[in-house]
């Protein structure tokens, strides 16, 4: 309950910070919010999250992120997440434990101001927001999620 309650306090301060995610939030298939992301890094990184997945506007499951990462990274920092699936076969991507973010993969960090323009790549639309710290390297490649039906 407490984690349900997170995540939609954690979306709508998202899309508080940037109105455009409503759209986002209506038109997809379905969504996963992750809180509160921990991520610490001093050449080799990790973070660790749990959140929770949305069909429409109910909810439909748990989800568990994990995330290695190498390379140039120091520091630590706390985020949330929100991932968008466009349709049906991007949901059931996640849903059967098939999502998987490559080394190149990217998210749009939520920032005053920011572009959020971005389209759907592969049927998957990746938000960040900065909770706290400070951290040199803002991919979420290496990511992999576990998901756990309600």
């Amino acid at each position: 309950a407490d984690l349900v309650e997170d995540s939609e306090k954690a979306l709508a301060a998202m899309i508080e910070k940037s109105p455009k995610l409503q759209s986002f939030k209506d038109k997809s298939f379905g969504y996963a919010v992750f809180p509160k992301i921990t991520k610490a890094g001093l050449g080799i990184g990790g973070a660790a999250g749990s959140g929770v997945v949305y069909q429409g506007n109910e909810t439909v499951g748990s989800s568990k992120l994990k995330q290695a990462s190498f390379g140039l990274q120091a520091g630590g920092q706390q985020y949330s997440e929100v991932i968008f699936f466009e349709n049906k076969t991007a949901f059931d991507h996640f849903t059967n434990g098939n999502l998987k973010f490559d080394a190149q993969a990217s998210a749009v960090a939520i920032t005053a101001g920011a572009s959020i323009d971005v389209a759907y790549k592969n049927g998957v639309a990746v938000f960040t927001y900065a909770l706290g710290g400070l951290m040199y390297e803002a991919s979420i490649g290496g990511q992999h999620f576990s998901y756990k039906k309600q």
